[in-house]
Order: structure tokens, then sequence, then C-alpha cells
């Protein structure tokens, strides 16, 4: 039986562990004992950028994805969205950046070379402050894959990005007719209430983790900006 093999480690700013390990061809990241993210399972991923970009009808739209982890979201919206659109990533560690480029090359490509790319290493939530206080221009939609959803904290830090508070932020950073899509490893109806109560336009969707109808089943809200 296989092993998995632990390829690099780093520790994020508030001291976490975080660790890359392949096994049968697949790579994982993991914290402590919660496996984030898996290369075996990126269709929901996959289909948070491809179903929000289908429902803003914007092939140049200005988006924010909160996490890049391995990617799988980001290269979905790229290969959806015009030469003029704008891509801003805010990704926590610049570890797993830097792992994107080496390890994972494979995975990566040339895909963040892309001109359209703004790739930070930030929190997503001094992003939609930025926005909100006119440092950068409001978003067309914001895309939330962080820890494993507002019902699965890894972070205590992130926290905010799904409190009320949170939420109206998110909301007030989008562009009329604006998206905020949030990726979750499961059901969460409290959740599903704090975003009901922002106002939103709100549609819960289940999807598969794998494209073969296969997998976890995980939830993707769409709240959209009247």
């Amino acid at each position: 039986m296989l092993k998995r093999e632990l390829l690099a480690s780093a520790k994020i700013a508030d001291g976490e562990l975080l660790e890359l390990f392949t096994h049968a061809g697949h790579f994982m990241i993991v914290m402590g004992r919660n496996e984030l993210m898996s290369s075996r399972m990126r269709f929901s991923e996959e289909q948070l950028a491809e179903l929000t970009i289908d429902r803003l009808g914007k092939a140049n739209a200005r988006i924010l994805i909160g996490g890049y982890g391995m990617g799988f979201t980001y290269r979905a919206a790229r290969a959806k969205l015009g030469e003029a659109a704008r891509i801003t990533i805010a990704e926590i560690s610049e570890a797993i950046v830097d792992w994107a480029k080496g390890p994972m090359a494979k995975l990566t490509g040339e895909t963040l070379s892309d001109p359209r790319l703004d790739l930070r290493i930030c929190d997503v939530a001094a992003l939609i402050d930025d926005a909100n206080d006119g440092t950068c221009a409001k978003f067309d939609a914001i895309l939330l894959d962080v820890d494993n959803g507002p019902d699965g904290i890894v972070r205590d830090a992130n926290n905010r990005l799904y409190s009320r508070t949170g939420l109206a932020k998110a909301r007030d950073a989008l562009m009329p007719g604006g998206i905020l899509a949030v990726w979750s490893a499961g059901p969460d109806p409290a959740f599903r209430k704090r975003l009901y109560d922002t106002g939103l336009t709100v549609t819960e969707w289940n999807v598969r983790s794998r494209p073969n109808n296969k997998g976890a089943h995980h939830i993707i809200w769409f709240a959209q900006k009247s």
C-alpha cells in the first residue's frame, strides 16, 4: 500500500503548520489533522468559479478569489473570462504560492503569468475593506473558498469573514448585480440565515467533489446584489 509522502511544510503567520503531501499521484495540503484540499477532489472548487461567472453573464468581470489553494478555482475562472477581465487572488500563505511554482508545477503550468492576475499575499478581508474604503474598485464577484467553509473553521481569524459584519462588508464591496459565492464542505443552516439577512438574493447549490457525480457533497451559496 502506497504511503503519502511529505513534500514540504511551512508555518503561516499565526504559527499553524501547513504540510504538502503527495499520494498516488495526487497532492494534499494539510493543517494539523485537517485536510484543507486535495487534487483528487477539485470539481466543486472549479464549479465555484464556473457557476458564478455563468450567473454574472459578464466575460470581462472583475473578481476577487479568497484563497489560491491549489489554483482550481482560479484556473476555472481564467478559462471562462475574457481578455479584459481582472482576477485578484488573496492568499494568506506565501508558501502555498511557492508550492504552486515548485512541487505542484504540473498543476500550475504557466497560469500564474496570466496578465489578468493580481496575486496578493494577504487576508482576503483586507481587500474587501479596500473596496469599501475606495482604495480599490468594487468587484463583480467575490469567491470565498477559505478553510472548509463557514462551519469548518481551521483558522479562528477567518470567523470574521462569515459573521454578519463580514458578510455585510462583502456585500458592500460588490458592484450592483455582483455575486458573493461561498464554498462549504457541507450544509450550514445558521450561515445560510446570516447570508439571507444581508439582503442579498441567495441560492444554495449542492455539487459533488468529483465530476463523475461521485465523491462528497459540497455546498456553494450564490448571493447576488440587486
